[in-house]
């Protein structure tokens, strides 16, 4: 996988998420959850980042509102150089072409009441990209065939299909308009352990042989080193660290970094690591803590970390750190 350096295809600056708490007979506001604070980072065109976190850091909200599915509370987001949180939706309807995403439950993503072809063949209706109904069903014959399936196949439904082909399908659909980045949010989890390895090679074989970009999104952290170029971790709504996936498996400098490292399971005894348990439960995104976020499960915490937020720094050459005290 290399990735173009020369202008990224997607910036996102000081991007931000509050979803409001209602209660009382009223509904009336009377709080917010902090879902997203602040996260930036950059994606090359051809590149693969992955963001990881634990479940309810805001990771899938940030491919959310990359695609405008929900808007953000603050924050950019450019793609291609444009600002597409300032354009309306009329002017977004052919960025969305161009910006597709595989979510992680397929058989919740595919209409049951709609063959294989004519799912498939939806996005080129709505962005009228052929002209005749040979035309679509010659393109999407063309991008079932690259992800395993037989012409036969064109005409049966979701239910009759394994959730690792329902997925399948589910890809070709995103792949049929021939887009430059996908948000793949949690595309194998959802997936048997069998199944997911096979899923897993296509993707990056579709990267591979059409140059996509993609934003991959999980939490098993052997999926993402799989996967990606660059890996950024998130906690409670902020990037913690990102760099080279090399950078960030072998010479982590964050200590949630080092502690979810700790925890994946290693093949070979040789290499095991000492687990690092971390003291307490995430706080919760409706009152995060002062300070840096981390500090009261980290294991190296001072006391300027309680009072003082770290800012996202660049330590090293591509390598981004929210932290006081890197590990060394």
């Amino acid at each position: 996988m290399t990735a173009d350096r020369t202008e990224p295809l997607l910036e996102v600056e000081d991007l931000k998420k509050d979803f409001p708490i209602r209660g009382g007979v009223f509904s009336r506001p009377v709080g917010r959850v902090h879902a997203v604070d602040g996260v930036s980072f950059k994606i090359h065109s051809g590149e693969v980042l992955g963001l990881v976190g634990e479940s309810g850091c805001g990771k899938t909200t940030v491919g959310r509102m990359m695609l405008r599915l929900i808007e953000p509370t603050a924050g950019r987001v450019r793609f291609e150089g444009k600002d597409i949180l300032a354009l309306s939706d009329e002017e977004m309807h052919p960025l969305r072409q161009k910006m597709t995403a595989i979510f992680q439950d397929p058989y919740a993503a595919l209409d049951t009441r709609m063959s294989v072809e004519r799912i498939v063949a939806e996005p080129l209706r709505i962005h009228k990209l052929c002209r005749s109904r040979g035309e679509i069903r010659d393109r999407v014959a063309d991008v079932l065939a690259r992800v395993g399936f037989r012409p036969e196949d064109m005409n049966r439904y979701p239910h009759q299909f394994s959730g690792g082909q329902r997925q399948r399908i589910a890809i070709a659909r995103t792949l049929v308009l021939h887009p430059r980045l996908i948000i793949a949010d949690e595309p194998v989890s959802a997936l048997d352990v069998s199944i997911q390895a096979q899923v897993l090679n296509l993707l990056r074989d579709l990267q591979k042989e059409y140059r996509l970009t993609y934003l991959f999104i999980a939490h098993d952290l052997r999926v993402v080193e799989y996967m990606s170029d660059r890996v950024a971790v998130m906690y409670l709504g902020k990037v913690m660290e990102l760099a080279g996936v090399g950078c960030i498996y072998e010479r982590p400098r964050h200590p949630y970094t080092e502690a979810l490292l700790s925890s994946v399971p290693m093949p070979d005894p040789k290499f095991l690591k000492k687990k690092i348990t971390l003291p307490g439960d995430v706080p919760s995104p409706i009152n995060p803590p002062s300070g840096c976020v981390f500090h009261p499960r980290c294991l190296y915490r001072q006391g300027v970390c309680e009072r003082v937020a770290p800012g996202f720094v660049e330590i090293e050459p591509d390598h981004w750190l929210s932290c006081h005290y890197p590990i060394n």
